[in-house]
């Protein structure tokens, strides 16, 4: 274990926890033969993608997201493993559970990443703490975390990010970074942009050209030229490199989106295909918003091409929705705008999100219309309950 900082004194009450190469560790717990060796999870195929990648073959410089046929270049003999799915939603679970006996305020933020607030209202510093929880996950799941922690989010996050770049090993990390409160900027300022949150590639390089290449030198550019030249994001990359974040742990934390995403082992260009795909994808989308009494206004889809390029396009309609096959007719027209039918397809994926407040079941005959005469006639009974006697009432034609 790497403890980049030991100054027991800070009282930091936000950590960031993330699991070490979660889908590896995982597989090297079902798999024992696996560790130490450079393998990654994902596609076996040349067209495949890297998932996740062990810790030794990120030393030849395997990274996931990276084409499978690239990491095979990159480290001759790699090890190929197909994703074990339900094994990870089952160790992610347990470390869940651990978390929320550790801490009333949890935030799940994905299968392998959470925020947590720490009671400071004990004897134990915040390092002992942080050790503790990083020990007792290990103990009893057998899998690594790195813990990063300081005042908000936002550094809490970086400071997590910081602690296993700086850790030297060929194995997890499981590193602690601590920020001691007040010490937020004197952190921040000497990394480089693109640790902070909503700088990415596009924006660092524009932010280089203008000669600003560290977190210190966005805090000290003049806040209204950074507003001018990136608009709203101007405002909150000045803001976030101060440290400032005042986001709380959410712990009612709700899925923001549904999807469902199909890559080819052979790109495809067959319309008729594609359409099937994409109608599989909306029936199993409205099942889960059904399950679930959500409904979303706003479709999108995505494509990916042969080179990787990827776009996202999305339509928000006028009436949120969980009906298949109005998911299905809006991601079709989405399509339909913009694929060149001759240009083949590797990935395809359909989504909605918008989501509207949990409802009951539409039937048949519950239009819009209908649903808003409903609401005001439960108003008018809620106040004629009040008033004891009917002293309110729809009008009508016939009264």
């Amino acid at each position: 274990m790497n403890i980049v900082t030991e100054n027991n004194q800070a009282l930091k009450s936000i950590f960031h926890l993330d699991l070490d190469a979660f889908f590896c560790a995982v597989e090297v717990l079902i798999k024992p033969e696996l560790e130490g060796k450079p393998f990654v999870v994902g596609g076996k195929s040349n067209r495949g993608v890297v998932t996740s990648a062990s810790y030794a073959a990120r030393r030849f410089g395997v990274r996931s997201a990276m084409p499978m046929a690239r990491a095979t270049q990159l480290c001759p003999g790699l090890i190929v493993v197909s994703s074990t799915r339900n094994e990870y939603g089952k160790r992610s679970k347990q470390v869940m559970e651990i978390l929320n006996g550790f801490s009333d305020h949890v935030e799940q933020m994905s299968i392998d990443e959470a925020y947590i607030e720490v009671n400071k209202n004990s004897s134990d510093s915040i390092l002992k703490k942080a050790k503790d929880l990083q020990s007792e996950i290990l103990n009893k799941t057998g899998l690594p975390c790195s813990i990063g922690v300081a005042s908000n989010k936002l550094v809490a996050k970086i400071a997590n990010d910081f602690g296993k770049a700086s850790t030297k090993t060929n194995s997890y990390p499981m590193s602690i970074k601590i920020v001691e409160e007040g010490a937020e900027r004197e952190f921040l300022h000497p990394l480089p942009v693109d640790m902070l949150m909503g700088v990415g590639p596009k924006t660092a390089a524009r932010l280089e050209e203008l000669g600003i290449y560290t977190i210190g030198d966005i805090s000290d550019w003049p806040l209204t030229d950074l507003v001018n030249r990136f608009g709203q994001s101007g405002y909150s990359i000045s803001l976030k490199s101060q440290g400032i974040d005042n986001r709380k742990i959410n712990t009612k934390r709700r899925s923001k989106s549904v999807s469902q995403e199909s890559t080819f082992f052979e790109d495809i260009s067959d319309e008729k295909k594609i359409l099937s795909i994409i109608k599989k994808q909306s029936d199993k989308i409205g099942k889960s918003l059904k399950s679930s009494e959500k409904k979303g206004a706003t479709i999108k889809i995505k494509l990916r091409w042969t080179d990787f390029s990827t776009i996202t396009r999305q339509k928000t309609i006028e009436f949120p929705t969980n009906d298949p096959k109005i998911i299905y007719s809006n991601a079709k027209s989405l399509l339909a705008e913009n694929w060149n039918k001759k240009r083949p397809i590797r990935l395809i994926g359909v989504g909605i999100s918008n989501f509207d407040q949990p409802t009951k079941q539409l039937s048949l005959w519950d239009s819009p219309n209908n649903l808003r005469q409903a609401k005001i006639q439960k108003a008018i009974t809620d106040i004629n309950r009040k008033l004891g006697k009917e002293k309110i009432f729809k009008g009508s034609k016939n009264r």
